[in-house]
């Protein structure tokens, strides 16, 4: 069978594909160090996010507060003017003093109340200064192991530029249907859609195969042959 055959070819584009499968593989094969700065980038960007979202929950309980607290005071403010003006006598002077009484044990309770949020919202707003310290002296480490991964995969792709544009012209000079139906075993198949005859086996299964597909696997010719058991294209390599 000679070298120029289209089943040749076609188990050219196939070591073509193989090649660029394997510099694929590699470009997702980051550094530890990259890994490890990307996981800690995204490890801050979490706790800075919940952190933020505690804050404005702790934040937004003040202003709630503070707005009862100015309330009460306001009504606090109000039962005195009216104390002055309208109690005349004991029996008033003792129901505004109660009504007093109760409003200010009320702002008492909410001042309380602030307190402890007052606390939290400071140490939420230092946590969170922190956490955008950490990520700021994270950024130059980062985008150094990221320009240096960029070259890297740029790199890998130059490396596969000549194979792809191999693949390209055998392609181009071969059955469309037969390189569609080569793609969709390759895809089904682990990445080979053709395998070699060894020892009247096939290589992609380890099927016995029967005389007659051997010997028309042998001829090399178009549609090729394909194995009765796994569905590969067959070929001979061992044939000059």
């Amino acid at each position: 069978m000679s070298d120029t055959s289209p089943l040749r070819r076609l188990h050219r584009v196939q070591e073509l594909d193989l090649n660029l499968d394997r510099l694929r593989d590699e470009e997702g094969n980051i550094s530890p160090e990259l890994r490890d700065a990307r996981a800690e980038q995204e490890r801050l960007n979490n706790a800075l996010e919940d952190t933020e979202i505690t804050l404005e929950g702790v934040e937004k309980n003040i202003r709630r507060t503070e707005l009862d607290l100015s309330s009460i005071r306001e009504q606090v403010g109000r039962a005195r003017e009216e104390q002055e003006k309208n109690a005349f006598d004991a029996r008033a002077q003792s129901q505004y003093g109660s009504r007093i009484q109760m409003l200010s044990e009320r702002a008492d309770e909410l001042e309380e109340d602030l307190a402890p949020l007052r606390e939290q919202q400071q140490a939420l707003t230092a946590r969170a200064a922190d956490l955008r310290g950490q990520h700021r002296a994270l950024r130059p480490s980062l985008g150094t192991l990221e320009e240096q991964d960029e070259t890297r995969v740029q790199g890998l792709r130059d490396q596969g530029e000549a194979d792809r544009q191999e693949r390209a012209q055998l392609a181009g000079d071969l059955d469309a249907r037969t390189i569609r139906e080569y793609d969709m075993i390759r895809r089904a198949k682990k990445g080979l859609g053709v395998v070699e005859i060894k020892a009247g086996r096939c290589s992609g299964c380890n099927v016995n195969l029967p005389v007659n597909v051997q010997q028309k696997a042998a001829q090399g010719k178009l549609p090729p042959v394909k194995c009765p058991s796994c569905g590969r294209f067959l070929i001979r390599l061992d044939l000059a």
